[in-house]
């Protein structure tokens, strides 16, 4: 196993086999319709795999005065979840627009600033600078300086990665892998394929 698993006290469980790892599942699918449906599928997926789902979604916060503080309080919550974790999944998925959810890259990298294991996987196949060039409708040019620029003259970011390269080398340095698989769109953020990759590459770790 790991030698980079964090355990529980002396790394074991009262029959003596090593504690099982506790996974942080990040993700966008607390805005689909079918949030909880969604989340419970992965939940299950996460125990079939032998590791113990710790899931944002499963959050019950107190009403608070106002809305501000109401998401502060999830805000708390969701970095303590964090804090109980040895592990995070993060589901990259371009998520309204051409890169990730921004809550779920929050998560992954302060997961990684804490040292844990660390996966992630998008459901969709282009990469980032395929996304980027797309946003721009094919118009980009090369300039004197022989970077790629969109109309706005903003560089476009070419790497061969899912996504920001930050991203992908925060997860890929650390141990971890990055999976990409494309999907029907109708699917792209309910089919599980590229997360039960994950389960297995991080399951494999224990």
């Amino acid at each position: 196993g790991s030698q980079g698993l964090r355990q529980r006290e002396d790394g074991q469980d009262a029959r003596g086999g090593l504690v099982s790892i506790k996974v942080y599942l990040a993700g966008p699918e607390v805005f689909l319709p079918n949030a909880r449906e969604q989340l419970d599928i992965k939940i299950a997926l996460t125990k079939a795999a032998g590791l113990i789902p710790v899931s944002p979604g499963d959050l019950v916060i107190p009403q608070k005065p106002t809305r501000h503080e109401f998401g502060l309080a999830v805000s708390e919550i969701d970095a303590q979840l964090m804090d109980s974790a040895d592990a995070i999944i993060a589901n990259l998925t371009p998520f309204r627009g051409i890169a990730a959810d921004t809550g779920t890259v929050f998560e992954l990298g302060y997961m990684c600033g804490k040292g844990k294991l660390a996966y992630a996987y998008s459901n969709v196949a282009d990469d980032h600078y395929a996304r980027t060039k797309a946003y721009y409708g094919g118009d980009t040019h090369h300039t004197a300086d022989g970077r790629e620029r969109g109309p706005d003259g903003l560089s476009l970011e070419d790497f061969d990665m899912i996504d920001n390269l930050m991203l992908d080398g925060g997860v890929e340095r650390r141990g971890g892998v990055m999976v990409g698989r494309g999907v029907p769109e109708a699917e792209r953020y309910t089919n599980t394929e590229a997360f039960e990759e994950c389960l297995r590459l991080l399951a494999a770790q224990s």
